[in-house]
């Protein structure tokens, strides 16, 4: 079964199986109505009518039965609900990672059950393979595509059943390819990259539509210096993200950035760009993938703490007392953000990740 978004990824990879002698189901998921977004933007990407309609006519021309899923329900429950309250506790979500992990793959895999299907494939750029008994995702080959980040989440049972075609390839061969397919369109089909539920990236707004009143009760609380001065009015602790600099209606001579948010007193702490610097990270929800427990006296890690981060160089160890992981870099990182995800990685495989649950320096 191959999850087919409509675009050229995945459109390649349900071919390539195809052609490489699988029997091939294709599924696309509806996980999000944008009659209800309220947004202003075009319907796009991969839950829009057309998306689903060049999905369904690649799986007719080439003899793949194709269904429609629709997740909507589970989708808005766990999905967008998460991305409220997490912004709602002062934190910064990452959605799609969620969307990938705990809803897409368990969608995959039931409908995979219900039809006989052994095995799920999807249009990632990582690869996977089994070493000493367990299941490891990797970097794929063209580095500039990479999604491994954003595949963390998934757990032994789901590895085992899936495949990642697209791995071994750069975009241009997948470019390449499909032209050879006669998909020239799909070829110049321009990616989304926006938040599925939010396709005109104003999460601002959309958290007002979702949270009756929120405005009104967030609004007027302080900024703050790192020492604690006050200096001005902000429009609500929800509405600013770690690292932010621009967008903060506030005058002080010098650029600032937003480096802590108290969602308790609804408070925003602005500091100067040395503000911004951590040593350290306590990251929670873990899920370990290339070693089944990380050992007392830790394992040296390129630590990524954003999609497209380039990583840090790390010690990562357990928690004393607890089940989350210590990450201690070994030289300051810029703008940890809780809420976001931290992957680990040795050499191209990803050894886990989690949740950044709080930073810290080291002397803390």
């Amino acid at each position: 079964m191959v999850a087919m978004s409509g675009g050229i990824d995945s459109t390649v990879a349900a071919v390539m199986l195809k052609e490489q002698g699988y029997e091939v189901i294709g599924v696309t998921m509806k996980t999000w109505d944008y009659a209800n977004s309220g947004g202003n933007k075009k319907e796009t990407g991969c839950c829009s009518l057309d998306s689903i309609n060049d999905a369904r006519a690649v799986a007719v021309e080439h003899g793949i039965h194709h269904f429609i899923l629709d997740i909507r329900d589970e989708f808005g429950d766990f999905v967008i609900d998460n991305f409220v309250d997490e912004y709602i506790a002062g934190r910064t979500p990452n959605p799609c990672v969620l969307c990938n992990t705990h809803i897409k793959w368990n969608a995959l895999l039931k409908r995979a059950d219900s039809l006989d299907c052994a095995f799920i494939a999807t249009g990632h750029y990582a690869k996977s393979r089994l070493e000493n008994e367990r299941y490891v995702v990797s970097k794929g080959v063209d580095e500039s595509k990479d999604q491994s980040y954003v595949l963390w989440g998934l757990n032994q049972e789901s590895l085992a059943r899936t495949f990642l075609p697209l791995g071994k390839y750069r975009k241009t061969e997948i470019k390449e390819l499909a032209l050879s397919w006669g998909y020239d369109e799909l070829v110049k089909k321009s990616e989304s990259y926006e938040i599925c539920f939010i396709p005109d990236n104003d999460y601002r707004s959309f958290l007002k539509r979702k949270v009756e009143g929120l405005e009104e009760s967030v609004d007027g609380g302080d900024f703050v210096l790192t020492d604690g001065t006050v200096i001005g009015k902000h429009r609500g602790y929800p509405f600013y993200t770690i690292g932010q600099r621009k967008g903060l209606e506030i005058a002080l001579g010098k650029p600032m950035f937003v480096v802590e948010i108290d969602a308790l007193t609804n408070r925003v702490v602005l500091g100067e760009p040395q503000h911004l610097q951590r040593r350290g990270m306590l990251v929670k929800n873990v899920n370990l993938q290339k070693y089944a427990s990380i050992p007392a006296e830790g394992i040296e890690a390129l630590t990524k703490i954003r999609y497209k981060d380039s990583g840090a160089m790390s010690l990562i160890t357990p928690e004393l007392g607890g089940s989350g992981i210590n990450t201690v870099f070994y030289h300051g990182v810029t703008a940890i953000a809780p809420g976001q995800s931290a992957v680990w990685y040795e050499g191209n495989d990803v050894i886990g990740g989690g949740h950044i649950h709080r930073s810290f320096d080291v002397e803390d």
